[in-house]
């Protein structure tokens, strides 16, 4: 039995905004994928924007596409955000799974996978963090089955509309993350890239 996951992440560039953009339908959707940093409709030049700080010397965040690996389809987004390299720790952010037919096939749940393997093995960290609305109950329980805790809610943080969202802050330990891939577990075996 194949245990590789069936998605690579790849470097996210200008050829992969159109895609990104069309999986982007409401602003409500955009608020929940993105947060507060981008503006609906999503644009080619908010795009720009937020890929252009990421050629720095030493980026504080990182873009990536999640391509599958028996089509060569992209699938899906990710990033590692807030990336402090002096105290070792970062964020996971963005977080999607484009095409809805690609939805609950356990895709998101590769991407973050993949991304955390990025974080603890090629940059080093120690701790990786993230933030969910509190009504996203799938991708909580997702990521606890990865091994992500909850830490607490922020409440009401997020205005959309009329309405304000509760946020709940999540994260995971390096040595959690190397507990939950010991092989006495049963995890799937992960190859990079």
């Amino acid at each position: 039995m194949d245990l590789r996951p069936t998605i690579k992440l790849e470097p996210f560039t200008q050829a992969d905004f159109d895609r990104l953009i069309g999986w982007v339908p409401s602003p409500e959707f955009l608020l929940q994928w993105a947060g507060p940093g981008f503006s609906y409709p999503l644009t080619r030049n908010q795009l720009k924007h937020h890929l252009a700080s990421e050629t720095e010397l030493q980026p504080d965040h990182l873009i990536y596409k999640a391509v599958h690996r028996q089509s060569g389809e992209t699938v899906g987004h990710g990033e590692i955000v807030a990336l402090d390299r002096r105290n070792r720790s970062a964020s996971m952010a963005r977080i999607l799974v484009g095409p809805p037919e690609m939805r609950g096939k356990g895709i998101g749940e590769q991407i973050v996978r993949a991304l955390l393997r990025v974080a603890f093995q090629e940059l080093s960290l120690h701790r990786v963090a993230l933030h969910v609305f509190t009504f996203n109950t799938s991708a909580i329980r997702c990521y606890e089955r990865i091994g992500f805790k909850q830490e607490g809610v922020l409440r009401e943080a997020r205005q959309h509309g009329e309405e304000y969202w509760d946020v709940c802050v999540m994260s995971i330990l390096e040595q959690e993350w190397l507990s939950e891939r010991s092989p006495s577990r049963g995890s799937p075996a992960e190859s990079k890239g």
